[in-house]
């Protein structure tokens, strides 16, 4: 009876395994897109949070807003990027240059000036750009 037990958990464990199927070959790949433009206050007070709106282009209809990449390079410096995915499929995607508008919620936690830099997208050589905004901070 512990033999067939044990047989029996052995061949579940390889049919259960067996069945999960890693699939890297996804239908989409995620892309970074420039931002046009962006609504900041002209001053933050610490521990607000504050509504950053942020205007987009979508390049094509295959290509949707999926969220935001906030990277901390220093206590009060940001780099934001916008984070969209692209279908992959036949390339059957229409140019529609579209401009989106999005927001991001962020708490102001010091009191040194923030500094954003919002990513723009590429020069010629391949570098990238960004729109540098400084945003002090009040202590009232």
């Amino acid at each position: 009876m512990t033999r067939a037990l044990c047989f029996f958990l052995i061949v579940l464990t390889t049919i259960t395994f067996s069945s999960c199927d890693v699939d890297d070959n996804s239908d989409f790949y995620y892309v970074s897109l420039p931002i046009e433009s962006v609504e900041l206050p002209e001053s933050f007070e610490v521990n607000k949070t504050y509504q950053i709106n942020v205007t987009y282009k979508r390049p094509n209809d295959c290509t949707f807003f999926e969220g935001f990449d906030v990277a901390k390079l220093d206590t009060t410096v940001r780099d934001v990027v916008v984070v969209g995915s692209t279908f992959s499929g036949d390339g059957n995607c229409a140019e529609i240059s579209e401009e989106i508008n999005v927001s991001f919620n962020f708490l102001v936690l010091y009191t040194d000036t923030y500094v954003f830099r919002f990513w723009t997208g590429e020069n010629e050589n391949g570098e990238s750009e960004y729109l540098e905004i400084e945003v002090p901070v009040t202590t009232e």
